[in-house]
C-alpha cells in the first residue's frame, strides 16, 4: 500500500482557482493518485494511466 507521505502531491491544474473545489494529484508509475485538497488526511484514490487519460480527455471536452 502507498503512503501519502511518500507521494509528491500538487494542486491539479484542472482545479478552479476561484473556488475551494480543488484536488491534488501525484504521479505514479503507470497512473496517478488523487486526493481532496481540503481533506488530505482522508486518503487518496489511485487511477491507472488509461483511466486517468480518459477522465482528463472528458474534462477537457467539458463532458463532466
Amino acid at each position: 500500500m502507498l503512503a501519502a507521505s511518500r507521494l509528491d502531491f500538487r494542486k491539479s491544474s484542472y482545479s478552479q482557482a476561484k473556488t475551494q473545489n480543488c484536488v491534488e494529484v501525484a504521479d505514479l508509475p503507470g497512473g496517478a493518485a488523487v486526493r481532496d485538497s481540503q481533506n488530505p488526511d482522508a486518503g487518496f484514490i489511485v487511477f491507472p494511466a488509461a483511466e486517468m487519460a480518459v477522465f482528463l480527455a472528458d474534462v477537457k471536452r467539458d463532458r463532466l
